[in-house]
């Protein structure tokens, strides 16, 4: 279990995709962090970096992919990117994150 002084590093990285995207219209963001971490630590995340209150949390875990680097003189490497965690965020009615507003 992850402590809660701990968790002052951990920010919310927000997943940026065109579904993600289209979700947001709905209050829904999503959000990627790391497997440790469970659904209230989330929440209690999402609540103090941006201000809002939040009614839901679905998370999934999502494996990471298997990689292979090939340098010159060298036998391919195979190697594997990190598993995380993607968090489904829903908010109360009225709020709302600008995350992809800086672009307009």
């Amino acid at each position: 279990m992850v402590s809660e002084s701990s968790l002052s590093p951990v920010a919310a990285l927000p997943k940026i995709s065109e579904k993600a995207y289209k979700s947001s219209d709905a209050n829904q963001y999503v959000f990627i962090f790391p497997t440790n971490i469970n659904k209230n630590q989330i929440k209690n995340i999402v609540q103090n970096q941006f201000n809002v209150t939040v009614t839901e949390v679905k998370t999934a875990i999502i494996k990471g992919k298997p990689k292979r680097t090939v340098s010159k003189r060298r036998s391919p490497m195979q190697g594997k990117r990190k598993d995380v965690k993607k968090a489904y965020v829903s908010l109360k009615k009225g709020d709302k994150i600008d995350i992809f507003e800086e672009g307009k």
